[in-house]
């Protein structure tokens, strides 16, 4: 089975971003470490919105030069240790900026639809075009700003006008509903791979774009209590990298998270991580051929990096798995 670590390389986008150093470059830097220590590749959808702000903002404070000098130069390390980069696309940063001591984020407009088409373009060519600068013509994968890819037939010229054809954004029953978020993949293929062309969870055989879905795995009530008791005892074990504050989930999907069984992404985040091993036996034990995890540098932890380092122990030593990038 093809397992592919797959991280959103990006800050925290609340009230507070935290630091490039903390949220990005010191998690990525442990990221690194275990993959040139267990022979594997990863792959990083990167936030391009923020490197086109660094460039705009770096000359004019002697801050953001730092925070572009630390990112620039991991993402042409990561490129020259053989790691995918691909595109990650948050659009609030269009509307986003920094006031001379700290990032303002403006997530008034948080989803790539939120824009008209003539302006999706040009973010899709803009942000492409900042990585391609940095590491060369190796971009072709896309995941959406907070699984916000739907309706996808609004944003698939853009991306097949710059030859982005594959995607990985959907997972398995995956669905919010909330202000700043729009996605609903209930009714997704249940598979691990499939064709489509103005629908993401449409499968067509001769569409232009792939899916490979991140993986998912249906959660009981009672894992989310646990996971809110770990958060409120707060040790240094579960404690994350990131200094900054996410926007954080809407009370109605806490709430449902709490009472029902949901479908969640297989995470290499934090506390989630713990189910890495029970999540690929259960896509091994299917016949599937690929396993996607997903991650962020920011939310790492002493106990997702423990988990992680032992997950790839486990099946590396065990030939369990043929690749882990794109």
């Amino acid at each position: 089975m093809n397992v592919y670590f797959t991280f959103d390389y990006e800050l925290f986008f609340g009230s507070n971003t935290g630091t490039a150093l903390n949220g990005i470059v010191k998690p990525t830097n442990e990221l690194i470490t275990i993959a040139s220590q267990h022979n594997v590749k990863f792959t990083f959808f990167v936030d391009s919105g923020y490197l086109i702000k660094l460039i705009e903002y770096k000359d004019k404070y002697e801050y953001v030069q730092k925070e572009y000098d630390l990112v620039f130069s991991q993402i042409k390390q990561l490129d020259k240790l053989g790691h995918s980069i691909q595109l990650h696309i948050h659009p609030h940063w269009e509307d986003s900026y920094f006031n001379g001591k700290k990032w303002i984020i403006d997530t008034s407009r948080y989803r790539l639809h939120q824009f008209n088409e003539d302006e999706i373009e040009d973010i899709v060519y803009r942000y492409k075009k900042v990585l391609t600068d940095i590491i060369g013509d190796k971009v072709f994968a896309y995941r959406a700003g907070g699984w916000c890819i739907q309706p996808f037939d609004k944003i698939s010229k853009a991306l097949k006008k710059n030859n982005i054809w594959l995607d990985s954004t959907v997972f398995y029953g995956g669905e919010n509903l909330s202000q700043t978020h729009f996605y609903d993949f209930k009714n997704a293929p249940k598979k691990d791979m499939w064709h489509f062309e103005n629908d993401s969870i449409v499968e067509e055989t001769e569409g232009f774009f792939t899916e490979v879905p991140i993986s998912s795995i249906k959660l009981n009530p009672l894992f989310f209590w646990r996971f809110a008791l770990t958060k409120k005892i707060a040790s240094d074990l579960h404690k994350i990298y990131g200094d900054g504050k996410p926007v954080g989930a809407s009370k109605k999907d806490i709430l449902k998270m709490l009472v029902k069984s949901t479908y969640s992404c297989v995470s290499c985040d934090g506390y989630k991580s713990k189910l890495l091993e029970k999540s690929y036996s259960v896509y091994q034990k299917s016949g599937n051929k690929n396993f996607v995890i997903i991650g962020h540098p920011k939310a790492q932890t002493t106990f997702s990096l423990k988990n992680i380092k032992f997950f790839l122990s486990k099946y590396k030593k065990a030939k369990a798995f043929n690749k882990v990038n794109w």
